[in-house]
This record gives structure tokens, C-alpha cells and sequence, in this order.
């Protein structure tokens, strides 16, 4: 990986240093907002809309389109990943996400970087089949892979550090409260 004064593993680490400093000055430099729009395209597939997003009360622009399907046993076209596949590769991606910047502003340069993350889920509940039974997950297991200058006692504690700090580590250990609505067209 290049690294230079301020670029380790890719990450400016002068500008998270900033980001960190704005925030720690004043809380609502660092108030995120997300959202997205999700479209039915007919059968099992969606597509998902991402124009932006809000970062201290500034909106910034995104252009992204998610298409998501369902494997033909699931009833779809097999098209796209599936809600559980983006489910997981968002909880990687922010995992991968933090660890990188957790070793790059302790001087770590990586060579190579690897989450891989799996889970179980019983069909009959999503499938109504029997009450009893979740329709989600029990548990989800995740292994990273990392090679590099670090010793092990700096991966665990950049690791231990991702486990405190990223989002969706976050969200998907915690209960997150979920408000809904349904509007009648």
C-alpha cells in the first residue's frame, strides 16, 4: 500500500484527524444523515435509490442505483444480490471501513484485508409457516483476514476498537428502534 505523510492504507489521515477535530469542537459537525428510496420493478426485484446525503447540516450529493433480487428458488430472477446478501456486505463494508482507518491512524500499513460473514435463517418464519420461529437471524458470525506490519496486539486492538465504533457492527449487535408508516395511494 502507498503511504505517504498523511495517506496510510489509502485513508488521508490529516483529514479524519480534521473531521475528528470538528466534531469534538462542536457535536453537530458530526450529525449524519442517510436515507434512500426503494422501488418495486416487478416480481422480486427493487432497486434503490441513493441521491444524497446530510453531514453537519449540509447536503451532499450521491447518485447510486441497488438492484436487488431473489435467487429463482426465492421466487426471483436471480438478477442481483438479495436483501440478506447487501444486509451482510453493508455490515462488512463498514466493519472493513473502520478497521482501515483504525490501522492507518496508528501507522499500520495493510497488505491485505478480508471480512467474510455468514448466517443462518429458518424459512418458515419469513415464510409464515410457524410462528415460533424468527424470520431473521440468531446469529451472524464474521472472521476478518488481515495481513500487514501490525503485531497481533495492535490488530485486536484496532479490532476491538471496530466492535466499539462502527455503525453497523452497531446496528446489527444492538436493537434499533424501527418507526414505520403506511401510506394508502
Amino acid at each position: 500500500m502507498q503511504t505517504t505523510q498523511s495517506i496510510v492504507n489509502g485513508i488521508d489521515t490529516d483529514r479524519l484527524k480534521r473531521l475528528v477535530a470538528d466534531v469534538s469542537r462542536d457535536h453537530r459537525n458530526g450529525i449524519a444523515f442517510f436515507g434512500v428510496t426503494t422501488r418495486w420493478r416487478g416480481g422480486a426485484v427493487s432497486e434503490t435509490e441513493v441521491n444524497g446525503w446530510e453531514l453537519g447540516g449540509r447536503r451532499l450529493r450521491k447518485d447510486y442505483t441497488i438492484r436487488i433480487d431473489e435467487p429463482p428458488e426465492l421466487c426471483g430472477t436471480n438478477t442481483a444480490p438479495n436483501p440478506q446478501e447487501y444486509l451482510l456486505a453493508a455490515m462488512n463494508a463498514c466493519i472493513m471501513a473502520t478497521f482501515v482507518a483504525g490501522c492507518a491512524l496508528n501507522g499500520i500499513e495493510l497488505e491485505s484485508l478480508e471480512v467474510e460473514s455468514e448466517g443462518e435463517l429458518d424459512l418458515r418464519g419469513f415464510l409464515g409457516i410457524d410462528t415460533s420461529v424468527k424470520p431473521g437471524y440468531d446469529e451472524l458470525r464474521y472472521t476478518i483476514r488481515v495481513k500487514g506490519a501490525g503485531t497481533p496486539e495492535q490488530f485486536e486492538k484496532v479490532h476491538q476498537a471496530v466492535v466499539a465504533t462502527s455503525p453497523n457492527y452497531f446496528n446489527m449487535a444492538s436493537p434499533i428502534r424501527l418507526n414505520s408508516r403506511l401510506a394508502i395511494e
